[in-house]
């Protein structure tokens, strides 16, 4: 038993006209998909929600699509500005095939095609191309070298910092080790030079003696 046809109308139910959406656009692409497959036909599908976001198929490249579109109907889709905007992407389409046909030129591709004229003119492109590359391959050489001068350099200056240190921190330690050696052979005659200065060196006949020790006595 087969379903039964629905009134086609506004779904008022903003649940139930989700789901259909949803349904029914998703069974439109896959039938689109199908037709252009199966028939080998360009199909072109745009479809927009209530909310909208846009869905969409393509079969082949859409300027394609609306290029054949604008032929077969006479109709344009767009104004002068998007005209210019198709020329310019036409234009630079263009440009770049040919470039890509240079480039497996320049790497020896498709040769066999070339005149003699052309031959000429690409091995005096690519001679001026491998001059340009020697002369920055030199240059980059020259600034490796200039750059490891000048570590070396740095490396020089700075084994030297580290050697002046070692010998200052040497010269120290041995101080140090020598004041220690003074210290143990005669600890108290250290400290009593280090408090009295000079007057322990002082011989015992220059020290000041009285004139007259028993003056006193015979007063």
């Amino acid at each position: 038993m087969g379903r039964g046809k629905i009134e086609i109308k506004r779904i008022e139910n903003l649940s139930n006209r989700q789901v259909t959406y949803s349904k029914r656009r998703n069974g439109l692409i896959k039938k689109a998909k199908e037709i252009a497959v199966l028939c080998d036909a360009k199909v072109s599908l745009i479809i927009f929600a209530t909310s909208g976001k846009m869905h969409d198929y393509s079969s082949a490249p859409m300027f394609e699509i609306l290029e054949a579109y604008h032929k077969q109907s006479g109709k344009k889709l767009w104004d002068a500005k998007h005209e210019n905007l198709y020329n310019e992407i036409d234009r630079i389409k263009k440009e770049n095939d040919s470039m890509q046909i240079k480039l497996r030129h320049l790497k020896g591709e498709d040769v066999t095609s070339l005149n003699h004229k052309e031959l000429m003119a690409l091995e005096d492109a690519l001679e001026n191309g491998l001059t340009g590359i020697r002369d920055k391959q030199s240059e980059v050489m020259e600034r490796m070298r200039k750059n490891g001068k000048m570590l070396e350099e740095e490396h020089n200056y700075l084994k030297y910092v580290l050697r002046q240190q070692e010998i200052a921190k040497q010269q120290q330690q041995q101080q140090m080790a020598l004041e220690n050696n003074v210290r143990e052979i005669d600890p108290n005659g250290y400290h009593q030079r280090e408090n009295d200065g000079y007057s322990s060196h002082m011989p015992l006949a220059f020290r000041v003696q009285p004139i007259q020790p028993n003056l006193q006595e015979r007063i």
